[in-house]
């Protein structure tokens, strides 16, 4: 596995850690940025931006790229990983996905044939949730220079009328709740790069969130926030919605769903299964009063199954994360340093 150096205060080169969601990514928007493009420290930072079109109302707009290696793994494969991915950071945001667009960097030397199975991959996942791939660019580079395909994908949608949700709308006393089993992407692609051999066979739980969060937003309106929590994990979601919304988060590790297998890489490889990045998961920040309703509504959903109220929102320390152990012990879950699993989306 490829190692990232521990993070100091600042690097003068990018390293790994910068492609994390963790401490690394942020500090390069802070620095960078954030300067260049004229935001502060108060712009919170989403999966998507809604934009105001004159005389149109309001669009979601996404954009994100793929790297993942292998390009084809347990439950998924690259072209699949960058539609649903990009679908899902609109679906969190209350917008209904409607078009995307696609950009290939190709390695000199990459099997068109493999290229085909990519391209049918994405077919098949702009099919299931009914967008569009509507434009594209392409550019080769050098043998050597890459690594066979890079997708970037950006993504379009519309704001459902009377949805509002933010990572600045979190308050004290909303409850946590993830939709479902944490870490399953993660360890299935690390799984499959490294040859390590799991006692059941684990695949990614890639998949696309529209139709659970519909189910959640039929439920109730009082859900605050939405984040699918990919690299960086849970951990980088709530760190997240903590800092915009000025408020701490209190998780409570036993209630946290985890399958034995991710359990146990995580246990055999010293990982935290909070940082573990996942694809086919949400986690809603939720007035308590509507938890319980939108709790039944997400394990109605096939998605939603496993769903689990895991935490809550509280006025103390504002901006920090923290995670109860079974025995009562309470510790910090600091922004993940450096890069935990490189290459994981």
């Amino acid at each position: 596995m490829s190692a990232c150096p521990v993070p100091r205060s600042s690097y003068d080169a990018i390293v790994l850690g910068h492609g994390s969601g963790g401490r690394l990514s942020h500090d390069l928007v802070a620095r960078v940025f954030g300067p260049s493009f004229s935001y502060d420290e108060s712009f919170a930072v989403e999966d998507q931006a809604i934009v105001r079109i004159p005389g149109a109302g309001e669009i979601a707009l996404t954009t994100d790229s793929f790297v993942v290696d292998p390009l084809f793994f347990p439950g998924g494969d690259i072209g699949k990983l960058s539609v649903f991915g990009t679908v899902n950071d609109l679906a969190v945001g209350g917008a209904t996905p409607l078009s995307i667009a696609a950009a290939f960097i190709l390695e000199e030397g990459f099997d068109i044939a493999t290229l085909r199975l990519i391209a049918e991959s994405m077919r098949t996942a702009c099919d299931q949730t009914g967008v569009r791939l509507v434009t594209g660019d392409t550019k080769v580079v050098e043998r050597g220079r890459g690594h066979g395909v890079f997708i970037t994908t950006t993504g379009v949608g519309v704001r459902r009328p009377g949805v509002r949700l933010s990572a600045t709308l979190a308050r004290p006393g909303d409850r946590v709740i993830v939709s479902g089993t944490l870490g399953d992407h993660g360890i299935a692609v690390l799984a499959a790069r490294e040859g390590i051999e799991l006692e059941t066979s684990l695949v990614s739980d890639l998949a696309p969130l529209t139709g659970l969060v519909d189910a959640m937003l039929v439920a109730s309106t009082e859900i605050h926030s939405m984040r699918d929590p990919t690299r960086g994990g849970l951990s980088s979601a709530l760190f997240e919605i903590a800092n915009a919304s000025k408020v701490g988060v209190v998780i409570h590790e036993s209630k946290l769903p985890l399958k034995a297998e991710v359990r146990g890489a995580c246990e055999l490889l010293g990982f935290d299964p909070m940082y573990v990045a996942n694809e086919g998961k949400l986690v809603a920040i939720v007035a308590p009063e509507a938890a319980d309703a939108v709790l039944e509504a997400m394990r109605r959903h096939p998605l939603g199954k496993d769903a689990a109220i895991v935490g809550e929102v509280v006025g103390d320390h504002p901006g920090i994360v923290t995670s109860r152990s079974v025995i009562g012990g309470e510790r910090i879950v600091a922004l993940l340093a450096g890069e935990q699993l490189p290459r994981i989306c």
